[in-house]
């Protein structure tokens, strides 16, 4: 087996960034941190990164599209391709393509095509998120309420027949019957509650029943206010749960997430883009839902003037992270790649550059654009 080594970057483990190291990579995994000194004489190729911030590839929960594609209009193998290859040139090495709410003939497709991608070893694709449909139409969003349901156990299974990978389900808890979510998780599922008009208590009770995060945290849910803490409110006092975030200075106000991040504990805040499909394309618009959406100076909105997901990647959130909220790079940078990996259950796998780890890498220059990624020790 060949080992190549990057050296001459600031590597971030677990202990911060350190430069005089080198990364060993062998077989696809990291075999080692290293003097760099030593680079030389352990590795049969040695690759000098010129000063590099090398980070962790960045894992992405909710990606509805990229490359000119959306997931529910094509929701096949070639597809996952296309969106995994469009996020890979901005840092992303491993997404969920995420599924809006849609018919179960249509979601049946995804799991289908997620599956065959997981058994082919498409890189980038870790498992499926399927955002909907048993949401609230208060909070609908840019999502179709005519295609809101109640799972009933059929579709609980159908849910959750993916292996090889993880499963994000996306609900408003006060819409599902709790049984239905202890069904969802005791089947594998993580569950998150997103897209919800939820009561504090009814949240609580979500919690309760196994759910484990919040999608992008603040949009489509229920506020915080003084006498009715909402799905906001339950959000930030627990301390168990994960809540993805939108960083593009669209979404969320940066005073709002700066609240979020001194309320919830260190690590359960995590970067999504929610990305649709301007991401790593020329064409701005796309179709959802039969209708026709134009990214305008990077915002996404429907003819209604809802946000229809974002034109954001993941090194911008990165960046933004940085400076709009005045996070430090290795935080942020773990905000993208070390807590997904822990909320997704596949940190023992992903999200670090540790010894043993899957060698998905990421190298930023001086102004934290993109040099280049590696998934699973290739480069591209």
């Amino acid at each position: 087996m060949s080992t190549f080594a990057l050296t001459h970057a600031q590597v971030l483990t677990d202990d911060g960034f350190q430069s005089g190291l080198a990364v060993l990579v062998e077989d696809g995994r990291i075999a080692a941190l290293v003097d760099a000194a030593d680079a030389g004489a352990r590795a049969d190729v040695v690759h000098d990164l010129g000063g590099a911030w090398l980070l962790p590839g960045f894992i992405d929960a909710q990606v509805n599209g990229g490359g000119g594609v959306l997931f529910n209009n094509a929701p096949d193998v070639d597809a996952l391709r296309r969106i995994a290859q469009a996020h890979r040139r901005f840092g992303t090495t491993g997404l969920l393509p995420t599924l809006i709410s849609d018919d179960l003939g249509v979601m049946q497709q995804a799991i289908a095509a997620v599956q065959q991608a997981i058994d082919e070893g498409v890189p980038g694709i870790l498992g499926i998120h399927l955002e909907g449909p048993y949401l609230a139409p208060a909070r609908k969003g840019t999502h179709d309420a005519g295609k809101f349901r109640v799972p009933d156990a059929r579709e609980v299974d159908i849910a959750t027949t993916l292996r090889g990978g993880p499963t994000l389900i996306t609900l408003a808890p006060e819409q599902v019957p709790v049984e239905s979510i202890r069904a969802l998780v005791e089947r594998g599922a993580i569950v998150a509650a997103g897209h919800t008009a939820g009561s504090y208590e009814q949240i609580r009770a979500g919690l309760d029943a196994g759910v484990r995060g919040f999608t992008h945290l603040y949009n489509a849910m229920s506020p915080l206010q003084g006498r009715e803490p909402g799905a906001v409110g339950a959000a930030l006092e627990d301390r168990d749960s994960w809540c993805g975030i939108i960083v593009d200075g669209v979404h969320v106000h940066p005073a709002s997430l700066r609240v979020a991040l001194a309320a919830k504990p260190r690590g359960k805040l995590f970067l999504v883009t929610d990305a649709m499909p301007p991401v790593g394309a020329d064409d701005p618009s796309y179709a959802l839902y039969g209708e026709t959406i134009t990214a305008v100076d990077g915002v996404v909105r429907n003819a209604a003037g809802a946000l229809a997901g974002s034109a954001l990647d993941m090194a911008t959130a990165v960046r933004n992270s940085v400076r709009l909220l005045g996070l430090s790079l290795d935080e942020a940078a773990r905000m993208a790649s070390t807590y997904p990996a822990e909320f997704l259950g596949i940190a023992d796998r992903r999200g670090r550059i540790a010894p043993g780890l899957q060698a998905d890498l990421v190298a930023l220059d001086a102004e934290l654009q993109v040099r280049a990624t590696w998934i699973a020790g290739a480069m591209a």
